[in-house]
């Protein structure tokens, strides 16, 4: 018969707490956690100077590579848009802008998108209708997962990031100079130093979304 105690105390030594038998792993699993439910998108008026490196913008990449990818496709890249591209990109917004009749202050307005946020990555999606195994579906899904892993990063290294979309990104001149044959330009995500505390747009209802299948 074991002579252990029932309870896992020891006699004679002052109870350890939970946290303090938790392996270090566990620990840090628990401090990223509360670090991701606390990310929400900042726009880029509250932004400022620095972004993120290059290198920061690789390990983004690498936590984005870790989305879940059947078939190991990865249907999405990134584009850094430089500084020096902004000008350029701006006259493309432009363009969309005059081409739906917007007014001359609107074109204006547009035009001065193109410079939001330190840095601007634009997001590709390359969906492969051929693979009868992963559907167009699970391609998106491969997408979106690897972008939400891209902002989760940026902002567990303390900047904020927005992904800003809209029907421009389907404008022809813009979507051509970014895509190849058979790509969508997803949207453009800006990223800086956040001036504010990220808060949430309204209380989160995990029950609202999460259900217990009942049978067919």
């Amino acid at each position: 018969m074991s002579n252990l105690p029932a309870t896992g105390s020891i006699p004679g030594r002052r109870a350890e707490s939970a946290d303090a038998r938790q392996p270090s792993g566990q620990a840090r699993g628990r401090a990223a956690l509360q670090g991701l439910l606390t990310r929400h998108s900042i726009g880029p008026r509250w932004m400022v100077a620095p972004g993120p490196s290059m290198a920061q913008l690789r390990l983004a990449i690498a936590a984005a590579l870790r989305a879940p990818d059947h078939g190991k496709l990865v249907p999405w890249r990134a584009v850094v848009v430089g500084d020096h591209d902004r000008d350029a990109l701006g006259e493309l917004f432009a363009r969309f802008a005059r081409d739906v009749g917007k007014t001359d202050e609107d074109v204006a307005i547009e035009r001065d998108r193109a410079r939001n946020g330190p840095v601007l990555v634009a997001w590709i999606v390359h969906v492969d209708d051929t693979v009868d195994e992963v559907p167009p579906h699970e391609q998106w899904m491969c997408a979106g997962g690897a972008l939400t892993n891209f902002l989760n990063a940026l902002h567990l290294m303390g900047f904020g990031a927005k992904t800003l979309s809209g029907r421009k990104c389907a404008h022809p001149a813009i979507r051509d100079a970014f895509c190849r044959d058979g790509e969508w330009l997803a949207g453009f995500v800006c990223i800086g130093t956040p001036t504010r505390r990220p808060s949430p747009r309204g209380a989160d209802d995990a029950d609202a979304v999460l259900t217990c299948w009942r049978g067919a």
